[in-house]
């Protein structure tokens, strides 16, 4: 009878990739103690946005009657909306074809979209998605980025203003990709729990500690000043070439000249 030889298991090389999915179910995970070096950060496709230092109201710390319209912003919708109509009625028809042809021009304009999700107290947590991609990844993304108690919980995805709740459920929602929705290149989506007890503005969300590992703060707007335009402050000093003039206007021939002439 032979002997039967054990295989000997290969050594797998570890990926520092991070794995939301993975995260969530504690396989793969990393902890904020053990992070990758900062070199090797490149491979991780989320970004992590720490608050503003800065309190900002956002829409999802209004009450819902701060987004129904006055009869003015009805009036000014209906007149916006009427010039619009006109414009499309007055403008030559596309065929199908031509409409495809847009489109598929827009998707390779824009192949990527970058989706941040701001929840209550400001963080946001960013990814880059195909344009080609539906809400539907968005919405997996987000609650595979959450802790085990909270995925438990319903939320809602959605942009303002005005409102608009990207529901999964929807209809006119679930089949439309990124671009057909608008959100193409970038767009900022706001978290909400649907118990709203659970939508606090001063404790951090309920995301993985996995994923808060790498919470950075958020870069600052690149400044627009044109330096040509700055006011130089400092003292003035006098100079010690020859005066050709003076504060009354009279002009002085200098020295050197005179010296010439002779």
């Amino acid at each position: 009878m032979e002997s039967q030889e054990t295989p000997v298991a290969t050594p797998v090389k570890q990926e520092t990739t991070v794995d939301v999915a993975e995260a969530s179910s504690g396989a793969g995970a990393l902890s904020p103690s053990g992070a990758p070096p900062v070199a090797e950060l490149a491979s991780i496709d989320f970004k992590v946005w720490n608050p503003p230092r800065s309190a900002v109201v956002t829409p999802g710390s209004l009450p819902d009657e701060y987004f129904q319209p006055t009869g003015e912003e009805l009036k000014a919708a209906w007149q916006s909306q009427s010039q619009l109509v006109n414009k499309l009625n007055n403008a030559p028809l596309k065929t199908q074809a031509i409409r495809d042809k847009e489109a598929k021009e827009k998707a390779k304009r824009w192949p990527e979209t970058t989706i941040r999700i701001r929840f209550p107290n400001q963080l946001m947590l960013e990814r880059k998605f195909s344009s080609s991609e539906t809400i539907k990844s968005v919405y997996a993304f987000v609650r595979n980025a959450l802790t085990d108690e909270a995925k438990q919980d319903k939320f809602v995805l959605y942009d303002a203003p005005p409102r608009r709740d990207l529901k999964v459920s929807d209809p006119e929602v679930k089949t439309k990709t990124l671009t057909q929705l608008s959100l193409a290149p970038s767009s900022i989506l706001y978290f909400s729990f649907l118990d709203e007890t659970l939508n606090s503005q001063t404790t951090t969300p309920p995301l993985l500690p996995t994923i808060l590992a790498y919470a950075t703060d958020i870069p600052p707007p690149p400044s627009f000043d044109d330096p040509a335009k700055k006011v130089d402050n400092r003292p003035q000093t006098l100079s010690s070439g020859p005066v050709t003039g003076s504060s009354s206007g009279e002009k002085k021939t200098p020295k050197w000249l005179k010296l010439g002439k002779k």
